[in-house]
């Protein structure tokens, strides 16, 4: 690091804006680098942060908090897309009197085959991005509308790409490759992975502390499972797209090939139909009536709901096989990660997920310390590389 920032004054580091897109929502975050908020001697130290939800939804909503969790700015129902919300995050920046950032950080979901590592946003990256659309359909244009309005607004400031597939980009082949022709592996038809921000968050807060057997559950609306030994990716549920893996709030996870070519022979289904039902109508929505959200199928299934309940026990099953799938690739499992919305608040899940897992040493009361609930810092993880990325470029 520079030695103006081991002063320990956070106003003479550059500040870096992240940007972190899904589907519907928005999360950002305002850092600056601070030598004395983290025991290995600095880190990242965040001045602002918010989200937009339910974007483009009648029950969109706008929070900008500082540090201490002081609301800045609420609004509800005043969304039509995730540049409005910049827009009014670029305001909000001024008003508060906050430095324009140095670095805009962008979480990108898929980068295809071509973009496997943290890098600036060139033009060149721009269009590889554009024309890896089809590897996550639901995320990319959402990014790329996104990246071309923060390059306007914070047009003195350099972009920089994080890919959530970067992680994983060291998988063995036997976990990479799929058992198709080798044609589609040179097309990059291949396992990505994916929350792999949030899994680098998890070993950098677990440091020294984190064994050299371990597997992390990052459970939300989307959930996935990775397999690390010594610190690096060797296997994960997500597979060539963010739909791959365990059933999720609205998409299928792993399905038998055969259920494809059944829907397009017999329900003559097209890939865009495909795609809306996969996506948008499957997973625990499919279980239960279009209900995805985790808090009201628990209410549910307490009130004796039979779809509610198979919605919540499908999902744990998925999760606890995945968990013993990678106990035995391991040969063991010395620490056990919840994390995500669905992984760091559901304590039911997570009770139902350990429920058989005692002969690994995971178990309810946990008297061996190997299960863990550790709240992710993507967005943290993202200053991170751009600052690097800073340095590295500046020499």
């Amino acid at each position: 690091m520079e030695t103006h920032e081991k002063t320990g004054d956070p106003t003479q580091a550059p500040t870096i804006l992240v940007l972190n897109s899904g589907s519907s929502s928005l999360k950002f975050g305002l850092f600056t680098y601070s030598a004395y908020s983290a025991d290995s001697g600095g880190d990242e130290a965040l001045l602002l942060e918010g989200s937009a939800d339910g974007i483009g939804r009648g029950d969109g909503s706008l929070r900008i908090k500082s540090p201490d969790g002081r609301v800045l700015v609420q609004q509800e129902h005043v969304l039509e897309s995730q540049t409005d919300a910049l827009q009014m995050l670029a305001r909000v920046l001024a008003e508060q009197k906050h430095e324009r950032p140095a670095a805009v950080g962008h979480r990108v979901v898929h980068g295809g085959p071509h973009l496997r590592t943290h890098q600036r946003l060139t033009p060149e990256v721009r269009q590889s991005l554009q024309n890896a659309v089809h590897f996550a359909p639901l995320h990319i244009p959402p990014a790329l509308a996104l990246i071309d309005e923060a390059s306007e607004i914070f047009s003195d400031a350099q972009h920089f790409a994080c890919f959530d597939t970067a992680f994983h980009s060291a998988l063995p082949p036997r976990a990479a490759q799929l058992a198709l022709p080798r044609r589609y592996v040179d097309a990059g038809v291949i396992r990505y992975g994916f929350h792999g921000l949030s899994y680098e968050s998890l070993v950098t807060r677990l440091g020294a502390d984190l064994p050299p057997r371990a597997v992390f559950a990052h459970l939300g609306n989307g959930s996935s499972l990775c397999a690390l030994q010594d610190g690096k990716s060797v296997d994960t549920s997500m597979g060539l797209t963010p739909t791959g893996g365990v059933p999720m709030g609205t998409r299928s996870g792993d399905l038998d090939p055969g259920v494809l070519l059944y829907l397009m022979r017999v329900e003559k289904l097209d890939a865009d139909a495909l795609e809306t039902l996969l996506n948008r109508q499957s997973g625990l929505a499919g279980y239960a009536d279009g209900e995805s959200d985790m808090q009201a199928l628990e209410k549910r299934a307490a009130a004796g709901d039979a779809n509610a309940s198979l919605a919540l026990d499908a999902f744990a099953t998925a999760v606890r096989k995945t968990i013993g799938a990678y106990a035995a690739l391991l040969g063991g499992i010395d620490l056990l990660v919840f994390t995500g919305g669905i992984g760091e608040h559901s304590e039911e899940i997570r009770r139902r997920v350990c429920e058989g897992l005692a002969f690994l040493g995971l178990s309810k009361g946990d008297p061996a310390g190997k299960v863990r609930v550790i709240h992710t810092e993507e967005e943290k993880q993202i200053a991170r590389h751009c600052r690097a990325l800073l340095h590295a470029e500046a020499g």
